[in-house]
């Protein structure tokens, strides 16, 4: 089994070398693409620790993930937010420590301009918000409606969250039935009903 790590920033392939320079962990799509080459069509165990970044850089690493044609598992160790969660996404199976989080929010960007620049900018942040959503989606099979609701407000899930709304297939080092699942989504969605 080849082990990938998703640490640090998700940064693009041509930022790489800036991180790899100043000693700082950060993951591209090259560096993915090189430790899928070693690999050579082994199971993949693909550790994930980090608070996301680049939307584009993290869509390309999910796309190359989700496409390999070997068996794929991420474990969620600490973070996976931001780009790094829908990175996670990308797994056959998934699963997170009992202390790790997922936290999944809006696209954000900075632009300059008169108003017509911040309208076109709105509409590409929001496209942008569409196509993320559909990696959870396909995950978790929630709605996307819920999903756009859920990155509007900042979502922070602890393991039995995401394990109850699909995100994630289970908790490391722990059994759960799919009574208790059951139980957890219906608390979850009391509590939802009450904010």
């Amino acid at each position: 089994m080849a082990v990938i790590n998703i640490k640090g920033y998700i940064v693009s392939s041509d930022e790489q070398w800036i991180y790899d320079w100043l000693n700082m962990e950060a993951t591209s799509p090259k560096k993915v693409d090189e430790e899928i080459e070693k690999a050579k069509g082994e199971d993949l165990e693909v550790y994930v620790n980090s608070p996301g970044g680049h939307v584009f850089a993290g869509s390309e690493i999910y796309t190359t993930l989700k496409s390999y044609p070997g068996n794929v598992t991420v474990k969620i160790t600490g973070l996976a937010a931001s780009a790094a969660s829908v990175i996670a996404m990308s797994g056959k199976k998934v699963l997170m420590s009992p202390t790790s989080q997922l936290m999944m929010h809006n696209v954000s960007s900075r632009t300059s301009g008169d108003y017509r620049d911040m309208e076109h900018m709105a509409m590409v942040l929001k496209n942008t918000n569409d196509t993320i959503a559909n990696a959870y989606r396909l995950k978790s099979g929630m709605s996307q409606q819920e999903l756009l609701k859920f990155m509007d407000k900042e979502t922070w899930l602890t393991p039995d969250q995401a394990l109850a709304y699909g995100l994630v297939d289970g908790i490391m080092f722990e059994e759960v039935s799919a009574k208790q699942m059951e139980t957890q989504l219906k608390l979850l969605k009391m509590k939802e009903k009450r904010i």
